[in-house]
């Protein structure tokens, strides 16, 4: 008798809610995808010096760096859920900003600038609300396909937002990009009402060891801090993916790359934008098929080191071949990293410091590539975008090494650890 296949689906889509959760996501990164890559060729319209870039840095970063742990002292007091669908609708009111200030030729750099800055206000109390709704929407020894599940939406959307963005900056223009972004919120925001409640443990009060009242604790935000410095694992984790992609921040730079090194048009530099995801999907989708992924700590450091070798090959290209390879391996070597941190983090975190925690992650998480932005920027703008880009990558290898040298506890961690998560 002839074999029947049964179609494997991942444990964590097994569970409802994170499938609900995954599916919103799904559609709604590739909208947001198509507006980040817009918004860098909107940059090179308006401006032809890579400085431009340095500005957009500093739009996304310091409102982060002010916010971030504010987000996370917030998804540990409130409900995460309803924290994530307010900040879900208010990052969909700017983009419909974008796309009707571009509409009617109103939009200008210090514009973009400042939408963007608010749009970073609202991601410091999105991420930390989402991200610590994970460990609560599947079992714990299902958190790494439930983080490459997560890692392979994002993937996904970067690689349709990206090639859709070339095409629709050709044919009809970027004002629909931001257009199509503010309707796929709703995906998420569907997802988010149709779960339903989420169980969320609350830090105890430790007078009357009960649950602390729903108020802001602000003396609750340098026990985060505490934590994460306790934690070496966590700690160096975080350092590694700062300095890799402070170092290794040149996808701003694409649009120049594209326009003024290979002098393609807008189709190609929709193929090359979804690159780095084509290899993170791929990579993802093998990860997410793992019971058990051994010597993490060794995995993680190799991929964030092929991250920043491949980082100097797209820097060397001239050809759109080779640039699109070079790419392709960013993205796989970036993808081990991340589903690797995530899951790293979230099991060495108890689910009463989750937002905390992440909130933390977020500053190195976005000050690395935004504070990368400001130096490639500048960099290439004194000496040119392809040396931005190599130099970047060396940097990128460099405080690998220095980092694996100066916490072996990474180098040894295997996965095996006792866990925190509740």
């Amino acid at each position: 008798m002839a074999k029947t296949h049964r179609l494997h689906i991942p444990p964590a889509l097994k569970h409802r809610r994170f499938a609900l959760y995954w599916a919103g996501i799904l559609i709604s990164n590739a909208g947001s995808q198509m507006q980040v890559w817009a918004i860098f060729w909107h940059l090179r319209e308006l401006s032809s010096d890579p400085i431009v870039v340095s500005g957009i840095g500093f739009a996304k970063f310091i409102p982060i760096l002010i916010f971030a742990l504010i987000g996370g002292l917030v998804a540990d007091t409130f409900n995460r859920r309803k924290v994530a669908i307010v900040t879900q609708f208010a990052l969909m009111l700017i983009a419909l900003a974008l796309g009707t200030l571009t509409n009617f030729g109103l939009i200008d750099l210090w514009q973009i600038y400042l939408l963007v800055a608010v749009q970073a206000i609202a991601v410091s109390f999105d991420s930390p609300a989402r991200q610590s709704l994970i460990p609560s929407l599947v079992p714990r020894d299902e958190l790494p396909s439930a983080f490459s599940l997560n890692s392979i939406a994002a993937d996904i959307g970067a690689v349709i937002g990206p090639a859709l963005t070339g095409l629709f900056i050709a044919t009809v223009g970027l004002k629909w990009i931001y257009w199509i972004n503010a309707v796929s919120f709703l995906a998420v925001i569907l997802a988010l009402f149709l779960m339903g409640p989420v169980p969320q443990v609350k830090s105890l009060d430790p007078c009357k060891n009960q649950l602390a009242p729903h108020h802001l604790d602000f003396s609750a935000i340098p026990e985060g801090i505490r934590f994460i410095l306790k934690s070496p694992i966590i700690l160096s984790s975080m350092l590694l993916d700062f300095f890799a992609t402070f170092f290794s921040s040149a996808n701003t730079l694409l649009p120049f790359v594209v326009q003024d090194v290979l002098h393609a048009g807008a189709i190609q530099y929709g193929w090359l934008s979804a690159a780095q995801s084509i290899g993170s999907v791929t990579v993802a989708l093998i990860m997410a098929e793992a019971s058990h992924i051994n010597k993490q700590g060794k995995l993680l450091i190799a991929g964030v080191t092929a991250f920043g070798a491949a980082t100097i090959l797209f820097g060397i290209s001239r050809s759109f071949t080779l640039t699109m390879i070079a790419l392709i391996i960013v993205g796989a070597g970036d993808a081990v990293s991340t589903v690797l941190r995530s899951t790293i983090r979230q099991l060495q975190t108890p689910d009463e410091m989750r937002g905390r925690m992440v909130s933390i992650n977020q500053i190195f998480f976005a000050g690395g590539p935004q504070l990368g932005e400001v130096e490639a920027g500048a960099v290439a703008s004194a000496f040119g975008t392809p040396f931005a880009i190599i130099t970047g990558g060396i940097g990128c290898i460099v405080a690998v090494a220095a980092v694996a040298l100066k916490w072996p506890a990474l180098r040894k961690y295997t996965g095996d650890e006792a866990v925190k998560a509740g």
